[in-house]
């Protein structure tokens, strides 16, 4: 029997851009194609590209242009496809290029350019389809697109507008990444607290049971599965309210990430962002009331057009008030198709840089005095690496990639994806440091 044609596969820009990957790489499987760990092995190469700031864009471009030198044939997706022809200027030479969420038009770009004939022997797939996950973990994408027009973003001209997915078209793949063995599901979208308005929140089913295809709901249902439920992208709208005893219950993470961006009515008017700085701080404080071990992270913005001395006080301010555990922080970079681009009062780059850096540091401070309450505390983690020396896990309050880790002494037998209980000992700006105290292997 002939060798399957293989395709090789890079995957850039943000855990939903990774959905993506994840679905175009199942579907190559499901047709029988071979995926190759290698330019030089592939007979074509797909790159799924980001294209939402400038340093994005030049990471896309620099990756297409290795793609081609290497492999030569290659086909572009992503963020980076739906921005005119900025891949066809730098790159001519690529054979097809799609926008994002495009599985059909990337399925038929490899089609022409890579066919190959049906063989049932080999286009066999798990029902999880194919992850760049580790195994124990996987995002869960909820929805497709924003009906946000915040001024700094073009998300919405790249990805469209909400669409969220049946609910039980969900709940079924959670079920399928549980039985192969997740054990962590990272619910992700771009407002994943909008989930469902476009549907009117319209009543679905998952095993013969009627569910609301909305938020809460989403988060009950998830934490029936029995595995850490972590939401991601959840704008402070009233309703996330709803969730927060789930979390006091235990029942899905005590972990919410929401994009505050800044604290300023007035800059927060001109981002034309939901909610003010004062209301997000009276629900801070609402919730850690009813789940006091809640874990709150955030991104911001420094220097956004017009933004003042004052006004970027006011966010160090709140900062310093709202004590949140995790942050990130960028200086406004001015992306092309932004209205932010018209706003007048654009800072330099430097005075940008100069406020992002200074929040930085101040969140280091505060972040290193969250965690120093950590030590001495006993906590359940999930072990992402293990080695002799030492392993890497995650506790309750860390996403992966993003957050901070646990560094665990004495692992004995530990291995990725499984359960340990360490007690922490030291911490540091971002981590903790820990000695395990019980472990248990997770089932294969």
């Amino acid at each position: 029997m002939a060798a399957p044609p293989k395709v090789g596969f890079v995957s850039l820009g943000c855990p939903k851009a990774l959905v993506d990957s994840e679905g175009i790489l199942t579907r190559l499987r499901a047709e029988g194609y071979a995926i190759s760990p290698s330019y030089d092995g592939a007979d074509l190469v797909v790159v799924n590209t980001c294209g939402f700031i400038e340093s994005a864009v030049q990471e896309s471009l620099e990756a297409i242009g290795e793609a081609l030198a290497e492999n030569g044939r290659v086909i572009v997706t992503g963020c980076l496809g739906a921005k005119g022809d900025v891949v066809r200027k730098a790159h001519p030479k690529v054979l097809a290029v799609t926008g994002p969420h495009a599985l059909e038009e990337v399925m038929t770009a490899v089609h022409e350019h890579l066919p190959k004939p049906h063989d049932p022997f080999t286009d066999l797939v798990p029902p999880q389809g194919i992850k760049l996950t580790p195994r124990h973990y996987a995002y869960l994408k909820i929805s497709e697109g924003c009906n946000h027009r915040c001024t700094f973003c073009i998300i919405p001209s790249l990805r469209g507008d909400l669409a969220s997915r049946p609910i039980g078209e969900v709940m079924r793949e959670a079920e399928n990444l549980v039985e192969a063995g997740v054990k962590e599901l990272l619910v992700i979208s771009q407002d994943t607290s909008a989930y469902g308005v476009d549907l009117n929140y319209r009543t679905g089913f998952w095993d013969g049971r009627p569910l609301r295809t909305r938020m809460a709901d989403l988060a009950v249902a998830l934490s029936e599965l029995g595995v850490w439920v972590r939401l991601h992208y959840v704008y402070p709208y009233p309703h996330v309210d709803e969730v927060i005893p789930l979390m006091a219950e235990g029942r899905i993470l005590p972990y919410i990430d929401v994009p505050f961006q800044h604290a300023s009515r007035r800059i927060l008017k001109l981002m034309k962002r939901p909610a003010s700085g004062e209301d997000n701080l009276e629900r801070i404080r609402a919730w850690r009331k009813i789940c006091p071990d809640i874990t709150i992270r955030s991104t911001f913005i420094a220097g956004f057009p017009g933004e003042t001395e004052d006004e970027f006080r006011e966010l160090l301010e709140f900062l310093e008030e709202a004590e949140l555990d995790r942050v990130g922080c960028f200086a406004y970079s001015p992306v092309e198709g932004a209205k932010a681009n018209e706003l007048p009062g654009a800072l330099p780059g430097e005075v940008r840089e100069e406020r992002r850096a200074r929040l930085m540091r101040l969140q280091e401070k505060i972040s290193a005095r969250r965690l120093k309450r950590k030590v001495g505390k006993t906590l359940r983690v999930l072990v992402d690496e293990a080695k002799p020396e030492g392993a890497r896990a995650r506790s309750a309050a860390d996403a992966p990639e993003i957050d901070g880790v646990v560094h665990i002494e004495g692992v004995g037998k530990l291995a990725p994806g499984d359960w340990a209980q360490v007690k922490v000992f030291r911490s540091d700006t971002h981590d903790l440091f820990a000695r395990a105290v019980a472990s248990r292997r997770l089932a294969a």
